[in-house]
């Protein structure tokens, strides 16, 4: 009995499909406005339905390439899939706990809050300023900042998009805005928003280009980094061609120069060929010194000898 249990298992393993086969791979693509759908990541997936709503987490650094934010982590929900790509919403970003605690010292002031504000599209967004003053302050101090920044982070937040929002806050702006409203009241060292949060969506604009021109934008230069890299390699061999009849087409200048020699230069070699042979047994020896490898190997391989080994031994070789 136990038996047939057995084969009956392992014919069922045998059915049982791959599951990793069935996976395909698609590409996660950041938000149409500001971002024109910039391709950020893969990811794989059996259907469009175990894709839309992961989470995809990366640095600024690996997204923008600035060196300067590589603790900036940003965060990106999938909303739609089409075809094979991975339609994404940024929900946010955050600062990593360990930059934020080596802004902190004991000397220092830290001044944080949470804001919730409302873009002009709709969207309900909660921001977390942190505000590090030069010395440490009085909780008056504090609350005073605290509150010259809400009022900004507002007043800012009200005239502007959900696109405006994440780049100002990605790049810095918005931070020196608060930085110059709180400067008058006490001396600042650094701020940050170091967290932001997508509370509630608003209203999806549809300003910027359309996934069609991506794509075509995306298959022209592909091409064209085709073509540069095919007329790199073309000109390369080309090159490494030329130098080769170069090489080669050397030992048949000489040959043929020593095919025009005029007839008075070899008369007495024939009058005399006891006496000349030894002179031209060491006239190659000072020849080949003033020759090039390769027709020291040429006269070699006429030779019917080796051609391995440096200018010397090819030389003596021969000389033999």
């Amino acid at each position: 009995m136990a038996k047939k249990i057995s084969v009956k298992a392992r014919a069922a393993a045998r059915k049982q499909r791959d599951k990793w086969k069935n996976k395909i791979w698609y590409t996660i693509r950041a938000p149409r406005t500001p971002w024109d759908f910039k391709k950020i990541g893969e990811t794989l997936g059996e259907s469009d339905e175990h894709i839309i709503g992961r989470v995809y987490e990366m640095t600024q650094q690996e997204f923008n390439g600035d060196f300067t934010k590589m603790h900036v982590i940003l965060r990106f929900r999938v909303h739609e899939c089409v075809g094979q790509d991975a339609l994404t919403t940024f929900i946010g970003h955050h600062h990593q706990t360990d930059h934020i605690r080596r802004q902190i010292r004991r000397y220092r002031g830290k001044v944080d809050d949470v804001v919730d504000v409302v873009s002009t599209d709709g969207y309900l967004i909660r921001l977390k300023p942190l505000i590090i003053t030069q010395k440490r302050v009085q909780t008056s101090i504090k609350q005073a900042m605290r509150a010259k920044a809400r009022d900004m982070i507002i007043a800012f937040a009200s005239k502007a998009t959900y696109s405006k929002i994440q780049t100002q806050i990605l790049d810095g702006t918005l931070e020196e805005e608060i930085r110059k409203a709180v400067k008058p009241i006490y001396p600042v060292k650094s701020v940050a928003i170091r967290k932001s949060q997508l509370l509630q969506a608003g209203v999806v604009s549809d300003n910027g280009k359309t996934l069609d021109e991506i794509h075509a934008e995306e298959a022209r230069s592909d091409a064209e980094l085709k073509a540069k890299k095919a007329a790199a390699l073309a000109s390369a061999m080309e090159g490494e061609d030329g130098e080769e009849s170069e090489e080669d087409a050397t030992p048949s200048i000489i040959d043929a120069a020593e095919a025009m020699e005029p007839a008075s230069e070899k008369a007495p070699a024939e009058e005399a060929p006891a006496e000349e042979a030894p002179a031209e047994e060491a006239a190659p020896s000072a020849d080949y010194d003033s020759m090039k490898v390769a027709e020291l190997k040429e006269l070699l391989k006429a030779a019917g000898k080796p051609v391995s080994g440096k200018k010397a031994d090819l030389i003596a070789r021969l000389n033999e």
